[in-house]
């Protein structure tokens, strides 16, 4: 018999609003996000909530609850919020995955309902998971708090859980109905978060925009002290780029290319290493900074560049060493190494490999030489020691 083909093609489409106040009577912007299935229907909205969040704004709630009384006629609450441990502990173990789901089949969520989630990136990672895989998708709302999350993680299209002790193991790729950008959130952060958000921005432009990657070592100072006028440009041009590549590329990673993750091969196996106490920017900053270094060994980028990252990151309070980069296994191997094997692994295909070859413009390899990467390895560590004299 004759063999029969199937081909069509889905249009994705969603905002990403910035705003300040979110939540605040006299903005509407919650509100409109809103669409009503058909006409005069209420939505429903059930919240999760970072309980870290939760903790630095004891308001929240009553502001949410205040602001759903006042829009009953656009919305309603389903239930009360969830709360959420926040940070990686909540992709490591299925608990938070489940609880939602239980919340979704409890409160009669369908897919013309909305989770509506407020956190940092892990929070935002796993409530998209659930949201994903429950009725095979309820719109998602994504409110993220961290300069991470609002330049990077929370508006693309991924959503994932740690397993089998590898980041991201499990995951969708499910976009989101909308994110809202919340400046406000970010004036509670700690200084480690704030700063770990930073890396995302690094990373996009080393690899896509040498004049932002200008822009962000003229105001190293201003981002490092807290500005926050400085942060919003930051954000926004951040996601702007993001959204771009996106749209212009290979969004569900369908192919083994993945640009956006530059210097991510090693902060994810980083992270794994140190029992994901590093933040998740922390580990890209060193990512950045060893790509940076192997780039310049293998005469792809030049000595003065490579300085002026390294710089950067400094400037901005990176640490761009620490003990488990020089970590090996029983048989004697860098075990930062075998993150190759696990990013070739997560992509699939052949590995590839995201290199600069001039701030502003990266490069694909398929093969890395290890002795090389070793060296890089080694030369961070000396560099930090240099530092701890100096000091």
């Amino acid at each position: 018999m004759q063999s029969l083909y199937q081909q069509f093609q889905v249009r994705f489409q969603y905002p990403v609003h910035f705003t300040n106040g979110l939540f605040k009577l006299d903005n509407p912007l919650f509100a409109q996000t809103i669409q009503p299935s058909y006409p005069g229907a209420i939505g429903k909205v059930l919240f999760v909530i970072d309980s870290g969040v939760a903790l630095a704004y004891p308001q929240l709630e009553e502001q949410i609850q205040t602001y759903a009384e006042a829009n009953r006629t656009i919305f309603q609450l389903a239930g009360s919020p969830i709360f959420v441990e926040g940070g990686e502990a909540c992709k490591n173990t299925t608990e938070w995955v489940e609880k939602i789901e239980q919340a979704v089949n409890e409160f009669g969520i369908d897919r013309h309902s909305y989770i509506a989630v407020i956190g940092g990136g892990a929070v935002l990672d796993m409530a998209g998971f659930a949201a994903a895989v429950s009725h095979r998708g309820v719109r998602l709302i994504r409110i993220p708090t961290t300069v991470l999350a609002q330049n990077d993680s929370g508006i693309g299209v991924k959503n994932s859980v740690n397993a089998f002790n590898k980041k991201n193991f499990l995951g969708t790729f499910a976009p989101p109905f909308a994110v809202l950008n919340d400046f406000d959130f970010l004036g509670a952060l700690q200084d480690r978060d704030w700063r770990s958000g930073i890396a995302e921005a690094v990373k996009v432009a080393l690899i896509k925009d040498s004049a932002f990657f200008s822009f962000l070592f003229e105001n190293a100072s201003a981002l490092a002290t807290r500005d926050m006028p400085a942060m919003q440009q930051l954000i926004h041009r951040c996601a702007e780029l993001h959204l771009n590549h996106i749209a212009g590329g290979d969004p569900f990673e369908m192919g083994s290319s993945r640009p956006l993750d530059f210097g991510h091969w090693s902060a994810h196996k980083l992270e794994a290493l140190n029992g994901y106490q590093i933040r998740h920017g922390e580990a890209v900053a060193i990512g950045i900074a060893l790509d940076s270094i192997y780039s310049q060994l293998v005469g792809k980028l030049s000595a003065e560049e490579s300085d002026q990252i390294l710089e950067l990151l400094e400037q901005l309070g990176f640490e761009l060493y620490i003990p488990e980069l020089s970590a090996r296994t029983s048989t004697g191997e860098l075990a930062v190494i075998r993150g190759l094997h696990e990013f070739r692994e997560h992509l699939g295909g052949r590995l590839t490999i995201m290199l600069l070859e001039r701030i502003g413009r990266g490069v694909e390899v398929h093969e890395i030489n290890t002795e090389l990467m070793t060296k890089a390895i080694g030369i961070l560590e000396t560099r930090k020691q240099k530092t701890e004299v100096n000091i």
